[in-house]
């Protein structure tokens, strides 16, 4: 057998296949083949679990930074010190994110049980915000229990409450076969769902009306109801909105203003300008973290329901974009959660979830870009406040709950091996490894 000159390749091998430019080490992707590698990303079994947990590490950061821009010259001048709100929102992200975690841990089994209890609780909570003396009303609306030094505000853990019970209701009926039929379909998940729209209704909160009426008929869709019966239910919804925003007159007012902002610039249509002017001065790059001129007394609450403009001001376009990915990723992964799992309480609830987080953010940025009236309500994760980060937190610590649900999940959880607290714990010689 003749042999082979020293340094020279086999006879039948292809000069590609050595090493060198043209070599396997050494191949170039192109964009079809990089399309294919993402989508291959999003197929993996822990894609849903690492896109919930990412997307709001990333919006809890950002909302962080923002609040100690949006808020700094407000403290200032009121309490001398600029750091007073990111202060207090630290504060509840302590609180929040070790709750997430905890949620993350639970199985499903618990969440049911804290359904009813959670609902009760806040139906009580919303009814103790309409006593004279406990309830506290601001910008139109009765929506906190004044406790001193701390206030909170039963709805947004009424969100929570509804998306529990609604998801154990109907599931519930489902394993009986219950839900053939409109009747069973609705009682008592409507009259629960409407008493509880109601005490939210009787302290002029329609912003938490809509994410509430959102959530029931994303409820709704999920589990299947007709299509007669879910185009009723919308129209019926939409009537309501429609008697809730003519009873008020400064409602009406947030409308005819939002019709014509140019011909109520210093009443109605102010702050909706002033967030425009904010957005539009912040250009593609923005005008830089931290020099925002609309937090100098031009944009009022700078810090909650605006937000968005702070981020476009100071951050353009790049970071408004960055917010709006990072909401639809984490739409994505909520969507791909309720497809995914088998069982019925952990779809309708990881859909629920999904709808009231994606509809808040969409009233919240749509006020603010003034293709939507401004209803008052915060955008998740981002903008100041305890009663409603913490909530939120928790619903997404039960959405990485459910991920762990998803088929191969567990099993790819398991191989990964222990975690870093758990590496942590073995190095001290407190944990086994």
């Amino acid at each position: 057998m003749a042999s082979v000159p020293a340094g020279s390749a086999p006879a039948d091998s292809a000069p590609g296949d050595r090493k060198g430019a043209g070599g396997p080490r050494a191949r170039r992707f192109g964009p079809r083949e990089r399309a294919v590698a993402a989508v291959g990303l999003l197929d993996r079994p822990l894609t849903s679990y690492y896109l919930v947990l990412g997307c709001t590490v990333l919006l809890v950061a950002l909302g962080l930074t923002m609040v100690l821009s949006a808020s700094s010259v407000e403290q200032l001048q009121a309490t001398g010190s600029a750091y007073t709100l990111v202060q207090k929102q630290a504060l509840w992200l302590g609180i929040g994110l070790p709750g997430m975690w905890l949620a993350s841990r639970l199985p499903v089994k618990t969440f049911r049980a804290f359904a009813y209890p959670l609902l009760l609780l806040s139906m009580v909570a919303l009814a103790l915000v309409l006593v004279p003396g406990l309830g506290r009303s601001a910008w139109g609306a009765t929506r906190w229990i004044d406790l001193g030094p701390v206030q909170i505000q039963p709805s947004e853990p009424a969100k929570l409450g509804l998306v529990l019970w609604g998801a154990d209701l109907l599931a519930r009926k489902e394993r009986l076969g219950h839900l053939t039929e409109w009747r069973p379909l609705l009682v008592p998940l409507l009259p629960g769902a409407g008493f509880l729209v109601l005490l939210v209704m009787l302290g002029s909160d329609l912003g938490t009306t809509l994410v509430l009426l959102t959530i029931f008929l994303a409820l709704l869709w999920v589990v299947g109801a007709p299509g007669r019966l879910f185009v009723g239910m919308a129209g019926m919804v939409l009537l309501l909105v429609s008697i809730l925003i003519v009873v008020e007159p400064y409602r009406m007012q947030r409308l005819t203003g939002f019709l014509d902002p140019s011909g109520n610039t210093l009443t109605s249509s102010y702050q909706s300008v002033q967030g425009l002017y904010a957005i539009a001065s912040g250009g593609l790059f923005g005008i830089g973290l931290g020099e925002s001129r609309a937090k100098w007394d031009y944009l009022p609450h700078a810090e909650t329901d605006f937000i968005f403009a702070i981020v476009g001001e100071e951050l353009g376009l790049a970071g408004t974009l960055v917010v709006l990915g990072l909401f639809g990723l984490l739409t994505y992964a909520g969507l791909r959660i309720a497809k995914r799992v088998q069982d019925t309480f952990t779809r309708l609830a990881a859909a629920g979830v999904t709808a009231w987080l994606v509809v808040q953010a969409v009233i919240n940025i749509g006020a603010v870009i003034n293709v939507l009236p401004i209803t008052g309500i915060p955008l998740p994760l981002v903008s100041y406040g305890g009663s409603a980060l913490i909530p939120t937190l928790l619903a997404l610590g039960m959405l990485l709950a459910f991920a762990k649900r998803e088929p191969g999940a567990r099993q790819a959880l398991s191989a990964r091996g222990p975690g870093p607290v758990v590496r942590a714990l073995s190095w001290l010689g407190l944990a086994r490894r």
